[in-house]
Parts: C-alpha cells; structure tokens; sequence
C-alpha cells in the first residue's frame, strides 16, 4: 500500500439544527486515507459514521473543518464539488436506481451525461463491469424484475462505471435480506483486492476483519479508536470500544 495522503480531513464538524438544540453530529473528527486504503468506519447507530462518510463529497454541507481530496480544499466555495464527485463513487443503503430505465441505461446515464465517454464506450465498460459481477444476463431489465442484492451489485456498477478514485460505502447491506448480502459482499471485497481506495460504513464485522486495512470506531461524533483489524476486534484499548464489540462478537 502506498503512503500517499488522498484525503485529509481536519477538524470536521456538522450541526443538524442551530442554537443550543443543535446536535452536534461530528466533533472535530481529523482523519487521513491514504491511496489504495481499505478504511472501515464502524460503531453504534447515530455515532456519525454515515456523516462523516457522507461529508467526504459533500452530499453533507460541513457545519466546519476541511477537507483535502487529492490536493484539493473541497470545503472552499470555489471548488467545483460536482466535478469532484465523479472521482468518487458513492453507494448507499439505498439502490436509488431509476426505475423506468434499464440496467444497462442505469449504469451509462452518467459518463455519457457528463461526456466522459461515447455512448459505445460507456456500453462496452457497462457490459465490462456486469460481466465482473456475474449479471450480463440482466443488461435489459428493469430494477424491478431484480432482486435486492442484484439491485446493489448493479449499484457498484454504476458507480465504477465513471472510473473513480476512492469509493464510499454507506451501509451498503443493512437493506438486504440475509442470504443476499454475501453476493454483495464479493464485489467489494473483489474491489479491494484490485487496490481500490475504499471508505466503508458497515456492520459486517466479519467484512471488516477480513478486507480492511484499518478499522475506525466512532461514538458520539468522534473518532474514539482506530488501527487495524488486529487491534480493534482482538484488543481493542478503549472502554466503550470493548462494550460495543462485546456485543457482536
């Protein structure tokens, strides 16, 4: 793994509200990811894992803090945040898939949108990546004829599909039905081993342990403990790390 500093980030806060009834979502959280880094932010619901994630292209406007994608101050006015965001695929728990479009439509709409690539081009690379997660057969249809862990699998799909440098996940299984999840899985864990940049939010323990390079723990909006899967899941050092992990493991 390389040393190379993609994304810092210093003193981030979000407030949800103002005055003294705003929830302080993040607290000052600083935190490095480096090129090729498997990061995974866990901890219990309502900790900041997802705001922190989601605060990293902001799709969540940092209350303050900075910062810095690949030399770039993304918290200034002047940055151009759309253009940013295509170096950063994104998915959630949701697929947010369209409905009315096909597999294959769903997955070119954006690099033929933002003219990243012929619509031929963006064809072969869609049918490139469907054959990488075993569902070419599904090209033509709809979200609705696929099942929950078809519709996520097409998700990374469509994220990958504009060629980016880090990918975010955001609690990409907690919607699916348990025998779904492992498919879904494969795919990230494919993606890891090819040496994507990957910032992960999820409550699959075992993922955690088996793919990251450094797990990351969060409680009440700050970052409480970090360091690889053997410090945290087989000695973690902090109190309320142990007791969120005691209950499961």
């Amino acid at each position: 793994m390389t040393t190379n500093v993609l994304i810092k980030v210093t003193g981030l806060e979000k407030h949800f509200g103002k005055g003294e009834n705003a929830v302080r979502a993040l607290r000052g959280v600083d935190a490095e990811i480096t090129q090729g880094e498997k990061l995974v932010v866990i901890g219990p619901s309502g900790s900041g894992k997802s705001t922190f994630l989601r605060c990293l292209n902001r799709l969540e406007e940092p209350t303050g803090g900075q910062i810095i994608f690949d030399g770039v101050d993304i918290t200034s006015p002047s940055c151009d945040i759309n253009h940013v965001r295509r170096r950063m695929g994104m998915v959630f728990q949701q697929f947010n898939l369209f409905p009315h479009k096909t597999v294959l439509q769903n997955i070119t709409l954006a690099p033929v949108k933002h003219k990243l690539m012929t619509r031929e081009q963006a064809n072969a690379r869609a049918m490139e990546l469907l054959n990488r997660v075993g569902l070419v057969e599904k090209a033509a249809a709809y979200p609705s004829q696929l099942s929950g862990g078809q519709k996520q699998r097409i998700a990374i799909v469509r994220a990958l599909a504009m060629n980016p440098e880090v990918m975010l996940f955001d609690e990409p299984t907690s919607a699916l039905d348990p025998e779904m999840v492992g498919e879904v899985l494969q795919v990230m864990k494919d993606l890891a081993r090819e040496g994507m940049t990957m910032v992960v939010v999820t409550h699959e323990m075992g993922f955690a342990r088996e793919v990251s390079d450094r797990v990351m723990f969060m409680d009440e909006g700050r970052i409480v403990e970090q360091g690889t899967p053997g410090d945290i899941f087989v000695n973690p050092q902090n109190k309320r790390t142990q007791d969120f992990l005691s209950k499961l493991l």
